[in-house]
């Protein structure tokens, strides 16, 4: 009797194929490393907090770029499982916990917040919208409380009918905000990544 072949990944494509081969958790990774290669966010010896950090393709790529002596720390609901440098902390929990972990942790400030959260979707356009809006809030108002003067947010967000109110609110926190798509978001995604540079 033959054997079925193993399900094939239905989203499996270029991308997902190069970051196996260069041993990263996830294709997202590329989104984050052209994000880096327009804006420069990430420098050496920088704080870093990763919102939604698993399964870890972002904390194994700014590990690198910040160096020994920076510090990074990511925070998500799964475990992350991937080896990772000395410099990095990963929390499992809900970033409603995060104050909590990081007084345990002695660290108040971050020259970086990431957020490449993302609700569980529903099908729902409207559904999925309002849940990434809140927590694209949350990741806002996470950045309020610990993100350096001079700082830099990015933040993952479905376009729907707030993007234009949320990115208002990045606008109105720092020296410059812009967006952008990376070139390996699939094209059947709605998302788009809000940064902004230079937290006043």
């Amino acid at each position: 009797m033959k054997r079925s072949s193993p399900k094939r990944n239905r989203w499996a494509d270029h991308y997902t194929r190069q970051a196996k081969k260069e041993n990263f958790a996830a294709r997202s990774v590329y989104k984050l490393q052209e994000i880096q290669k327009k804006r420069h966010i990430l420098k050496k010896g920088a704080r870093v907090l990763d919102l939604g950090c698993a399964p870890g393709s972002w904390l194994q790529f700014a590990s690198k770029l910040i160096g020994p002596d920076g510090r990074l720390v990511g925070i998500d609901l799964k475990p992350v499982t991937v080896s990772l440098t000395d410099n990095t902390t990963v929390i499992t929990d809900d970033v409603a916990e995060l104050e909590s972990h990081l007084a345990r942790l002695g660290i108040d400030r971050f020259d970086v917040v990431l957020s490449d959260m993302a609700p569980a979707t529903t099908g729902n356009r409207h559904v999925d919208e309002a849940r990434s809006i809140g927590l694209c809030e949350a990741a806002l108002a996470i950045a309020d409380k610990v993100l350096a003067t001079g700082g830099n947010f990015v933040c993952k967000i479905f376009q729907g009918g707030e993007y234009k109110t949320f990115t208002d609110s990045v606008r109105q926190r720092f020296s410059r905000q812009t967006a952008t798509r990376p070139q390996s978001t699939r094209k059947a995604s709605r998302e788009v990544f809000v940064i902004g540079l230079g937290k006043k």
